[in-house]
């Protein structure tokens, strides 16, 4: 008998012996990097490898998100302070659970990963290159600790789907996962649907990525938020100059473009190294619309914006960055579309849609606040 032979009847001997229950505990999944990961029982320990991967868990574990978490990365603190604290103030754990560092930027420690002996080290696909060339994948399994890409921000078509389906096995809530992808597909489809209907014109739409954070002039290429305003129905400048999701054009190409739409994107950055200006707009910022809407009045006053049709035309506005690295895109592509058609979208309501999804999959009320115009009373 080959050793391939003698290898393949250990391994049935060995399944022969196991019980029932172990076997059926046993799941393999497939990744957004298109690896198969195999777990021989129900994962029990996780870090999330971004913090804001809490925004993706909670509608699959609704009642404790942080039931299965170790630890994670600080990154819900430094980019979304109010969305942290309404998760730690519903469940405390929060807090304590210790922080790791960007896999990115080389602070990642492994010394820390491999103390909290995590079964799973959840990663965003944007990390992988990074991964591999530490081999980290290598360096994790000889302590059992496997990895498992999935993605909100790359890819949001392909990925966003796939990736609550994973999370569903992981978590073990494979119908929750099922139903909130469910409800993404619909809500997207109350847009593309009635678009692909109408075929109105397509305004020409300047998103300007974390403003006041980033320098001007940061923006979206073809997938993301360049993405989310095709399918509300603009076409994204952005996707004219940058290959990938995400990067800057300059001042030049804006003003030469003169969109008839400008939509920034903001949040909560308050703990971030060398923000200013930005505007806040995220859950609770409903209570400070005022600064908001005079912080996103101020951005307008550069340059590459101050003779565009959208600013002449009061066609300026600001939403929540984290709709780009959550499942919650279809919140975000309703509100581009009101903006950009207002007469086909009159009757669509997103904050009644966000409210509706807390409701039903999220375990933290609603806070309205997640947009603003420029323009009081648009």
């Amino acid at each position: 008998m080959n050793f391939v032979k003698m290898l393949a009847v250990s391994a049935a001997a060995i399944a022969g012996l196991m019980p029932l229950s172990a076997l059926a505990q046993s799941f393999t999944i497939k990744d957004v990097a298109g690896r198969e990961v195999s777990f021989d029982k129900p994962v029990e320990r996780v870090i999330l490898g971004e913090g804001r991967m809490l925004y993706a868990v909670a509608p699959i574990e609704k009642e404790d998100p942080f039931a299965k978490i170790v630890g994670w990365r600080n990154d819900l603190w430094t980019t979304d302070k109010d969305g942290f604290n309404a998760y730690v103030e519903k469940f405390p754990k929060g807090k304590d659970l210790p922080f790791l560092g960007n896999l990115t930027d080389g602070t990642l420690q492994t010394e820390t990963v491999v103390k909290l002996h995590p079964d799973v080290l959840l990663l965003p696909i944007g990390n992988k290159t990074a991964a591999d060339e530490v081999k980290l994948e290598d360096m994790l399994a000889g302590i059992g600790v496997k990895i498992v890409y999935i993605d909100f921000r790359e890819h949001i078509l392909a990925n966003t789907e796939p990736s609550l389906k994973i999370l569903g096995k992981l978590f073990g809530h494979e119908d929750r996962a099922e139903a909130v992808a469910s409800f993404w597909k619909e809500q997207m489809a109350r847009v593309t649907d009635r678009l692909k209907a109408a075929n109105p014109p397509e305004p020409k739409v300047f998103m300007y990525r974390a403003a006041g954070l980033v320098e001007c002039c940061g923006t979206f290429g073809p997938d993301n938020f360049g993405l989310m305003v095709d399918l509300a129905g603009g076409h994204n400048l952005g996707s004219d100059f940058l290959p990938g999701y995400t990067g800057s054009i300059n001042a030049e190409q804006v003003v030469a473009s003169n969109p008839e739409v400008i939509v920034v994107t903001g949040s909560n950055w308050s703990q971030t190294k060398d923000a200013k200006d930005f505007v806040n707009v995220g859950p609770n910022a409903a209570a400070t619309l005022g600064d908001s809407r005079k912080a996103l009045i101020t951005l307008m006053e550069n340059p590459a914006f101050t003779g565009s049709k959208a600013v002449a035309g009061g066609n300026v506005h600001a939403i929540w960055h984290q709709f780009y690295t959550s499942p919650y895109q279809f919140v975000a592509v309703q509100q581009l579309a009101k903006w950009f058609h207002p007469n086909l979208f009159a009757d669509l309501d997103p904050d009644a849609t966000f409210k509706v999804f807390h409701e039903k999959f999220l375990p933290v009320a609603y806070q309205p606040g997640y947009w603003v115009d420029a323009k009081a009373g648009n």
